[in-house]
């Protein structure tokens, strides 16, 4: 981790900027193929659901923006974010969150997390700085087009909150909605393109 000197930090003024705003949040929708990836995960066995959010915490980890966060007042640069699933408990119509690193090749997350969740008999199990963490849910029940999430106002919440509806054929293909939520005294539309593209990518990079 990394602190930001915010007298040299390129962002300082938008950031002081989008500090100065009552409700610094917002969030936006756009839709991902995830043809390859609903084609990988069968050929391969694996829960469309973790690998999804495997290589959504890649994206995400790879632009710099997701990554801040504020201790004690002070910017910081985190090393990397650690997803936060929701995940329902089978047969039981309820949901706990699991929390686990991503770590080890797509596969074996899979099965971490398929393990992890299976073991876990509280609602929330979290370990560490619950500020270097990712959020993510879905709702594949329905195709999604926007999302808000709870939350306690804090101004210096920089979690990114990313949610998913069901994959929809279209035009021959198979797309899904994607909500991400943040904070814009960190993150701008640019920083949001860089992880689409960089999602989208990896997941067009897959081969069976």
């Amino acid at each position: 981790m990394q602190k930001i000197d915010r007298a040299s930090w390129p962002r300082a003024e938008l950031f002081r900027f989008f500090s100065t705003v009552s409700h610094p949040f917002y969030s936006v929708t756009f839709r991902v193929d995830v043809t390859n990836l609903h084609a990988y995960t069968r050929a391969h066995g694996i829960s469309f659901y973790y690998a999804l959010g495997y290589l959504v915490t890649d994206a995400i980890n790879a632009v710099e923006n997701f990554r801040y966060t504020v201790r004690d007042g002070e910017v910081w640069l985190l090393d990397e974010r650690t997803p936060s699933l929701t995940d329902l408990k089978p047969g039981s119509g309820q949901f706990h969150i699991v929390t686990l690193p991503k770590a080890g090749t797509l596969e074996e997350f899979c099965r971490a997390a398929k393990a992890r969740s299976a073991a876990q008999q509280t609602f929330l199990d979290q370990d560490g700085e619950t500020d270097a963490l990712l959020y993510i849910s879905c709702t594949p029940w329905f195709d999604l087009t926007g999302c808000t999430n709870e939350r306690d106002f804090d101004r210096d919440d920089n979690i990114p909150r990313i949610t998913w509806g069901k994959y929809v054929p279209e035009n021959g293909r198979e797309t899904l909605g994607m909500s991400v939520e943040v904070n814009h005294r960190f993150v701008d539309g640019c920083h949001l393109g860089q992880f689409y593209q960089k999602l989208q990518g990896a997941i067009d990079a897959l081969t069976i």
